[in-house]
């Protein structure tokens, strides 16, 4: 990739967002630091970690600062919450703006939204909320399935349902971290993940990774403990899929009206992509997917940090 030009004062003073309220807090953290270790060297000196509590407005507002580069996960930092309140602070962030921040972090109405492009294909799945017949609303899916609080990330409250029994415990843990519940038929393939950037405001895909985990599925356990999962970037697929992945990947990112970075999760089944959600801040730890990635099409953690930099303003 050609060289990558800051558009950010190297004097400006950077508010490095993490940890937070979420339970990726820990995450969060983790990235954060990688983010503010990498603006250093990059020689934004002025670059600061403020972590996020119920406090950051007045840390915001009381710190002066020029931009903030967002590197929280889950509720408050990914769902618009943070972009919101950096909005009527008037300080440029990066990523994307509240419309599809709120958005993605919800995967029924991801889904909803991505329905209306018929490029992109999803698995079959049923939206429960409080006091809905889990029977009747799932009547209609087929065995296994994927139980999956709506708004979480990091896999947590998911379930693995094999059997019709094992459902209404499945829901219950995942009512834990939210009230509404995606259950999502199990697509029997593997999985893969496409990073999308932007370069003055073009979209563009990373290489594919294709993630073989140790554990059943892809949970927090394989995510975030380094060798529980292999991972081969890029994936072992053909020339023409691997195109047709990257372009649904693009096709996903820009219906969902995202902005600067993004992860797209799929599962493969007969050459067919199915997505799964849309990560809008992924994680930067230095064992996770969007830097290998990146790091697999050339463009190195530093240079990764400065693209996200790069995707900093307002009215997104």
């Amino acid at each position: 990739m050609q060289n990558i030009v800051s558009k950010i004062d190297k004097n400006a003073k950077i508010a490095v967002l993490c940890g937070g309220m979420s339970s990726e807090a820990e995450v969060s953290m983790r990235s954060g630091q990688g983010c503010f270790e990498a603006l250093q060297r990059l020689g934004f000196k002025n670059a600061e970690k403020v972590i996020v509590d119920k406090d950051i407005a007045l840390k915001l507002k009381d710190g002066n600062y020029d931009c903030a580069f967002i590197a929280l996960h889950g509720k408050y930092g990914e769902d618009g919450c943070i972009q919101g309140l950096l909005e009527i602070l008037r300080i440029p962030y990066t990523g994307c703006g509240v419309m599809a921040s709120s958005l993605c972090m919800n995967k029924e109405f991801t889904k909803r939204i991505l329905s209306t492009n018929p490029d992109i294909p999803m698995a079959k799945s049923a939206f429960v909320r409080t006091n809905d017949n889990l029977s009747e609303k799932t009547k209609d899916l087929t065995y296994p399935l994927f139980v999956k609080p709506v708004c979480e990330g990091s896999s947590f409250g998911m379930t693995k349902v094999d059997r019709k029994e094992d459902l209404k415990s499945a829901y219950e843990t995942a009512v834990k971290y939210n009230n509404d519940v995606l259950i999502e038929e199990f697509i029997d393939g593997f999985f893969v993940t496409v990073g999308v950037l932007e370069c003055n405001g073009e979209p563009f895909s990373t290489e594919i990774l294709e993630i073989r985990p140790k554990t059943e599925w892809y949970d927090y356990e394989a995510k975030y403990t380094k060798g529980m999962s292999d991972f081969i970037c890029p994936a072992n697929l053909s020339d023409d899929v691997t195109k047709h992945v990257k372009e649904v990947a693009v096709k996903a990112f820009e219906t969902a009206g995202c902005r600067g970075l993004a992860r797209i999760d799929f599962m493969m089944k007969d050459n067919t992509p199915y997505l799964l959600e849309i990560n809008t801040i992924p994680g930067m730890t230095v064992i996770s997917d969007l830097p290998a990635q990146a790091a697999a099409m050339g463009i190195n953690y530093d240079e990764l940090v400065l693209l996200i930099l790069n995707s900093a303003g307002l009215n997104k």
